[in-house]
């Protein structure tokens, strides 16, 4: 067998091997890293692409992150990048998703040949902007949003430019804090130019590049498998998002899903304009959607890289919520937007195919954002997404107190909360009842109380505060979320100055029940009433 040919077995070998470059990645990025935001939540992610900037291999991180990827290296590669060099960028309408999510591309070179790119994508707590912790409610252009960095050479030749690193540390609060987590993303990035050598010195150039195209093709065909069990046909869903941070009106999403043999295309025509707010989403941000439910729906134990994403296409109106033009805000449609696009997409699925698609979901991040407009060591900023209920599904009830659709971090336990910030936990626990009834129960949301013990700045963007997660298939629909700031009820995008002493509650939502209450077995509900949940 030549160096170009690669049989099955060694082929599972060398997958777990590019797979295992990229979970590496984010273990050198997680551990290295100095703020909670990345060390104990995990709000990260890490892959691999090959030189044509196709994803090889990514970490099981972020699904935002992860499927919005390609588009930064697309964009980078129009810089010519060399051996040595480390772009850096958070620019949504080059490459990026919202500013907070700082991305490094890297060239891998194996003897002064580039073999691919390290890509590590990392929420930063704060990047500038108006408010503490960049997540402002009330932003009407990105320029209030925080630092926008188009693809710039952080390293080149392998040297830092400092120059470069000087102006974007002089306008972030916690300067200190943001410059050892772009030191993390350099080292996690540099780690897989050593574990791509390796590989190459183990099986060789041609075979390694032999594998990318391998296990691409090896994906591509597993979809477009599953696909073709697939009944073709069209299929329509719409929602909503609770405004925009500017006026509470609703704003509709669309989508025509096209199931025709082994292939799928989402159509978002009918969806509104870009928005006056920020929860306008770049169109990475909504290819990223689509591709996680097209996953969740087919195998999701497929290998994740660019052959998954082949056979699907995603149209988006120019100048869209979607899709929009510069200098449009945006930092709510990576974190609120992409959720209510998940939504939306498995909504359009559930003919096709039912015993995929769960109810809906707690359908929002509820972004908290806490942080001291004081410089120095009086300053900091704290952010969290807590985590809801997960939709009944055919099997199962939901999971309680999860982070569903867009999402997948951790949170921040008390224990580190309490040591790091001015801040004091005040309750935190599963909120009963708040998972919407049917044969498999919606899971629970969560009650999260936090007071604050220094005069700050708070930042709220959630959704689902009025329209409640929906039931499936006769389930009823979940509990909607609150948000409070001493026991006062506040709008769902919230920003305001607190002082010392006031107590931030969240109330998130529950998930969707799945199938008729009637048929929920006698176990089930002699479980409910043990546990203090609705039957």
């Amino acid at each position: 067998m030549s160096d170009r040919e690669v049989d099955p077995v060694t082929l599972e070998i060398m997958r777990n091997q590019f797979e295992s470059v990229a979970e590496e990645m984010g273990q050198v990025l997680i551990t290295s890293s100095y703020s909670p935001n990345i060390k104990e939540r995990r709000d990260c992610s890490t892959a691999l692409f090959d030189a044509d900037g196709r994803l090889v291999a990514q970490a099981e991180h972020i699904p935002v992150h992860l499927g919005a990827m390609p588009e930064a290296v697309e964009t980078v590669l129009d810089y010519d990048p060399e051996p040595g060099d480390v772009f850096v960028l958070n620019d949504p309408f080059e490459g990026g998703t919202h500013l907070p999510d700082v991305t490094m591309v890297s060239p891998l070179a194996v003897d002064g040949e580039v073999l691919g790119y390290a890509v590590s994508r990392a929420h930063h707590a704060d990047v500038g902007g108006m408010t503490p912790g960049s997540m402002p409610a009330g932003a009407r252009e990105i320029y209030q949003e925080g630092l926008r960095l188009p693809p710039v050479r952080l390293v080149a030749g392998g040297e830092t430019n400092d120059d470069v690193l000087s102006l974007l540390l002089a306008n972030v609060r916690n300067p200190g804090e943001r410059r050892a987590d772009i030191r993390a993303q350099l080292a996690a990035n540099e780690r897989a130019e050593e574990r791509l050598a390796d590989l190459v010195a183990e099986h060789g150039r041609a075979r390694v590049l032999a594998a990318f195209d391998a296990v691409m093709d090896y994906s591509r065909n597993r979809v477009t498998a599953e696909l073709r069990d697939l009944p073709d046909g069209e299929y329509r869903a719409s929602d909503v998002l609770e405004g925009d941070g500017v006026t509470d009106e609703d704003i509709p999403i669309e989508v025509t899903a096209t199931v025709d043999g082994d292939a799928v295309a989402f159509d978002f025509d009918g969806t509104a304009d870009q928005v006056a707010g920020n929860v306008n989403a770049p169109l990475a941000v909504a290819k990223s959607a689509v591709y996680f439910v097209v996953r969740c729906v087919t195998d999701p134990e497929i290998p994740p890289n660019q052959g998954c994403y082949d056979p699907i296409s995603v149209e988006v109106p120019d100048g869209s919520l979607l899709n929009p033009d510069a200098p449009a805000a945006v930092v709510g449609g990576n974190v609120e937007t992409s959720q209510r696009v998940t939504d939306v997409v498995f909504s359009a699925l559930a003919d096709a195919a039912p015993e995929r698609v769960p109810a809906q979901g707690q359908g929002t991040m509820n972004n908290l954002t806490i942080g001291s407009r004081a410089g120095g060591s009086d300053g900091f900023t704290y952010y969290e997404t807590i985590g809801g209920g997960f939709g009944g599904r055919a099997g199962g009830d939901g999971m309680d107190g999860v982070q569903v659709g867009m999402t997948n971090t951790l949170n921040t336990p008390v224990e580190a909360l309490e040591a790091e910030y001015p801040l004091f936990v005040e309750a935190y626990g599963l909120r009963e009842g708040s998972g919407g009834r049917g044969e498999f129960r919606g899971g629970l949301g969560i009650v999260r109380s936090v007071t604050v013990e220094a005069d700050a700045t708070v930042s709220l963007l959630t959704e689902r505060r009025r329209v409640a997660p929906r039931g499936i298939a006769g389930g009823e629909d979940g509990a909607t979320g609150q948000n409070l700031v001493d026991g006062e009820t506040v709008p769902s995008k919230t920003t305001r100055d607190v002082p010392a002493g006031t107590t931030v509650t969240v109330r998130t939502p529950g998930g969707g029940g799945y199938g008729d209450h009637d048929d929920r077995d006698a176990d089930a509900r002699r479980r409910d009433r043990e546990d203090g949940k609705a039957e």
